[in-house]
């Protein structure tokens, strides 16, 4: 069942926490690949915690101008190859020409990587200005097209709930969702948002445009409120008055504000889920614990000693 988003916002109001637990909600979630020796052990006490969890995938971040080119392909490798997970690499158009784009998608493509995340990519921060690279993919959609030749990739590619900052209209930014669908692309993973009605009614603008593949919400659950508003800054999403008033005061209180963030991302997916949402995205920033208590919470869990799904996953 589909909700459309006038009735989505009317069960925000009322907190549908209570509704029956989902039984058939599929997860994946996004990695980014680290930067020492200790934010590898943090990144890889999250994948094995939540490997059980049985996602249908798991995808690993492509740094700003490529930026982290090489720790990105590292990581989906020992990922697909040492664990029971499926990996997907992100693949952005920056700072590399197409045939070192075609070489690098079919080095993964040799290393069991069947799934890329397309995208157009963020400019090298020293400069902060997007210009396509001479002899490169120029945008997402051209990406995606040039994916399409080089293997027959699953392709997953953003979507912008309150358009992408640089978009010149709303509009155009779902013309360009809709040529990144056309070129191939098979899903698409939202940027994060924290108004359920926002997203529904996105969903019924795409709808309405004609694109017909998955969109998939992406939730980020907010561990330090700071950062999440420096990310929201950066790249257009919205932060509810409501949302800055129940972190106030809890920066140096962690406990406090890992239950008030467990708590604003519950009341998130359960929303979304009763709206009938089957299929998240979680920004994990490489830690397991809330991602793993919103999965419990969607009835998604690990499955009992004798392989049978547990009650309610």
């Amino acid at each position: 069942m589909t909700i459309d988003s006038q009735t989505l916002a009317r069960m925000t109001r009322d907190l549908p926490l209570s509704s029956p637990l989902p039984t058939d909600v599929s997860v994946s979630f996004e990695f980014f690949p680290p930067k020492t020796e200790a934010m590898a052990e943090t990144l890889w006490q999250a994948v094995r915690r939540l490997e059980p969890l049985r996602p249908s995938f798991v995808s690993v971040t492509y740094g700003a101008g490529g930026s982290t080119r090489e720790r990105t392909h590292e990581t989906v490798a020992r990922i697909q190859g040492e664990t029971s997970l499926d990996a997907a690499a992100h693949l952005t158009c920056v700072d590399a020409t197409r045939d070192e784009v075609d070489a690098v998608a079919r080095r993964y493509w040799e290393a069991g990587i069947r799934h890329i995340v397309a995208l157009r990519g963020d400019p090298p921060e020293s400069d902060g200005v997007y210009r396509p690279t001479p002899g490169g993919y120029a945008f997402a959609a051209d990406l995606v097209t040039g994916l399409r030749d080089v293997a027959d990739f699953e392709i997953s590619v953003a979507a912008y709930p309150e358009s992408h900052p640089e978009a010149a209209s709303a509009e155009a930014d779902l013309d360009n969702l809709k040529r990144k669908v056309d070129a191939g692309a098979t899903r698409a993973i939202t940027q994060f948002f924290f108004d359920t009605a926002v997203f529904a009614r996105f969903r019924d603008r795409a709808a309405a445009a004609g694109i017909t593949v998955p969109i998939v919400p992406g939730i980020l659950p907010v561990t330090n409120f700071k950062t999440v508003a420096r990310f929201a800054g950066a790249c257009g999403a919205t932060i509810p008055p409501w949302m800055a008033s129940v972190f106030e005061g809890l920066d140096q209180n962690g406990d406090t504000r890992q239950l008030v963030a467990a708590m604003v991302a519950a009341e998130q997916v359960r929303t979304l889920a009763a709206a009938g949402v089957d299929t998240f995205h979680f920004y994990t920033l490489n830690r397991a614990e809330l991602a793993t208590a919103l999965c419990h919470i969607l009835g998604v869990r690990p499955a009992a000693p004798d392989g049978v799904p547990s009650p309610g996953a």
